[in-house]
């Protein structure tokens, strides 16, 4: 029976190891994998303060007399904080400067897709489309577009539910169609005539600029001069409107300078890859009234991950309850009215139909655009809308505050420091000592792994303050060592054998293990969110080294050890093994007679080896 639960706890151990090297696989692998084939590097990124940087001064975009002030200044650095350092590891600065511009210094050398995430307020609104016409789009058209669905409705594909077909146009129930002529004259435009404008008040259609013909038209009701209350009426469709949309050039990229996005007026404006103008009512949700947003790939009804990439949107207060009441109404309503139009910096970027009402209040965006853009797209509407928009004065390269230099020097620390903890235990548990040296490195090696994939992957930057997280990781881990270690010495001096001494010890020191990495934990939590900067970074990797090293004490070093003591060297307590019960003063525990256990005093080290247990043999 003894041997057979020997057997099982070895079996334990063995897959103990086991799980650690696939550890070290998987991590290995990724990164591996991520330098051939993706842009990771095979060493940790490092922040502003060791490898220097790029500095933004940005200034407020105002027109006539409008002037900025101190509130929207300290929201916009708030905002653009989240934007480049979105999970607050980054090390990217941003402050404000003369109470007009906002300076960001980030390591390395932002791309285009950065540089417009920090300028554009990337204000989002709902409106309700009134009008549609397509238009063919121009060959330099690049700019992605998409639909957007309520998340868990069925939906006919992306072309099916974004825009009328561009050859011909369908007029729904109770509305005319257009004329044959119409058709013959705008082979590269159509506009849906939505019920309410009647098509006999349609002037003859005028040819545009770029050669396309529009038809236009005035709503019966357009010389009402009282302001719609419905959103969705086609009250708010006037002839200066019509006009607006005929006019209107959608390959034309300065026609959206000082587009007025009030939500309270309606919007003549264009999709985004410009095969697709409107006249969109007023504003129904806005972009504040987002509770989240993230991007992945779409799950289809069977629970199978597609190749359609989305973002999903989630709405809070009053605005989850606007878009639900949305949804029931316009889905009775014709084509192109039960459309619901997603307006992003004045464009918009996908307009699909309700194809049933949204109880939930949850929307799906689908389009053509890649996993990356979706991604920067929803954090940049996760994150919210800049106040005011911004140009970029000035753009300049900084030197590195400490360098190459201090990081050697701090590297050195970090070598001293391991070396007299190597020191340490090999004189004070002699070959035992060299587990802890092994399990030092395993965990050193879990950090340079943990924390490379993390700059590939999360734009982790190791500054000086994460180098002495790393650091004192090192104290950290030594600890558990000698919490463990010293448990299984106190087992023996109580007279047990070696083997049962390893595992009595590991119950007792792992209450203890637990327990104070907890509190490093803990504490590196409060660090985290409660500083700034610099601060974060040590804190992180705090944490981050208090996780690998249970990971390393659970799946290393007591696995090891306890494998050990089946040996004849560690299992025997050799005088060098770092367990020699003699050497220990162990009691010894016999069997008197008569039911009755003595347990004798320790026997006496031998002379030559002094009774102070931290001395050379």
């Amino acid at each position: 029976m003894a041997r057979k639960k020997r057997n099982r706890q070895t079996r334990n151990e063995k897959r103990a190891l086991l799980g650690l090297l696939a550890i070290f696989l998987v991590l290995g692998g990724l990164l591996a994998g991520a330098h051939i084939w993706g842009t990771a590097q095979l060493a940790p990124k490092l922040g502003l303060d060791l490898e220097g940087g790029t500095q933004l001064v940005l200034t407020p975009q105002l027109s006539g007399n409008q002037k900025v002030t101190q509130q929207q200044l300290d929201q916009a650095r708030d905002i653009i904080v989240q934007r480049v350092d979105a999970n607050g590891v980054s090390g990217a600065e941003v402050t404000t400067e003369g109470g007009q511009n906002i300076v960001i210094s980030m390591p390395g050398t932002p791309d285009r897709q950065t540089l417009d995430a920090v300028r554009r307020s990337s204000q989002m609104q709902f409106r309700g489309v009134l009008v549609a016409q397509t238009v063919t789009p121009t060959p330099t058209a690049t700019t992605p577009s998409g639909t957007a669905t309520p998340s868990g409705t069925a939906t006919k594909g992306a072309s099916g539910t974004s825009s009328p077909s561009a050859t011909k146009t369908s007029a729904p129930a109770g509305q005319e169609a257009p004329t044959a002529s119409e058709g013959a004259t705008s082979s590269k435009a159509k506009s849906v005539i939505p019920q309410g404008l009647r098509a006999a008040d349609s002037p003859t259609p005028t040819s545009t600029a770029t050669g396309t013909s529009t038809p236009t038209g005035t709503a019966t009701t357009g010389t009402a001069t009282k302001t719609p209350t419905d959103p969705n009426s086609l009250d708010w469709v006037t002839p200066a409107l019509q006009k607006e949309l005929t006019a209107l050039d959608c390959s034309d990229p300065k026609a959206f300078d000082g587009i007025d996005t009030d939500p309270a007026k309606p919007l003549v404006t264009c999709s985004t890859d410009g095969t697709e103008k409107y006249i969109l009512g007023p504003v129904i949700v806005d972009g504040a009234s987002i509770g989240d947003a993230s991007a992945g790939y779409q799950v289809n009804s069977q629970g199978v991950t597609t190749q359609v990439v989305e973002i999903q949107l989630s709405f809070k207060g009053t605005g989850k309850q606007a878009y639900i009441d949305a949804s029931k109404r316009m889905v009775q309503l014709e084509d192109p009215r039960n459309r619901m139009a997603t307006v992003l910096d004045g464009q918009v970027i996908v307009a699909p139909a309700f194809q049933s009402a949204i109880p939930d209040g949850n929307a799906s965006i689908t389009g053509n655009f890649t996993i990356t853009e979706a991604r920067a797209l929803a954090q940049q509407l996760k994150f919210g809308a800049l106040p005011i928009s911004f140009n970029l004065q000035t753009q300049t390269q900084i030197s590195p505050t400490l360098g190459v230099e201090q990081l050697k020097l701090g590297l050195i620390a970090g070598l001293i420091g391991l070396l007299l903890v190597v020191f340490y235990s090999l004189l004070q548990y002699r070959a035992l000592g060299l587990v802890t040296v092994a399990s030092l490195i395993v965990a050193a090696s879990l950090t340079y792994l943990t924390l490379t994939i993390l700059g590939w992957s999360n734009n982790y930057r190791l500054d000086m303050a994460g180098v002495t997280g790393c650091i004192v990781a090192i104290g950290v881990t030594a600890d558990s060592f000698i919490v463990y270690f010293e448990r299984v010495r106190d087992e023996v001096r109580e007279g047990r054998p070696l083997r049962s001494a390893v595992e009595t010890g590991w119950k007792r020191a792992r209450r203890t293990i637990l327990a104070a990495d907890g509190v490093n934990f803990l504490a590196a939590i409060v660090l985290y969110t409660l500083a700034s900067a610099n601060v974060r970074g040590f804190a992180f990797t705090l944490g981050l080294t208090t996780i690998i090293d249970l990971v390393v004490v659970m799946l290393f070093t007591h696995p090891t050890v306890a494998l050990l003591s089946h040996t004849k060297f560690f299992g025997g307590g050799h005088k060098l093994s770092g367990l020699d019960p003699v050497r220990l003063g162990a009691k010894t525990v016999r069997y008197a007679g008569r039911g009755r256990i003595a347990v004798d005093p320790p026997k006496k080290a031998p002379t030559s080896v002094p009774d102070n247990e931290g001395a050379v043999l």
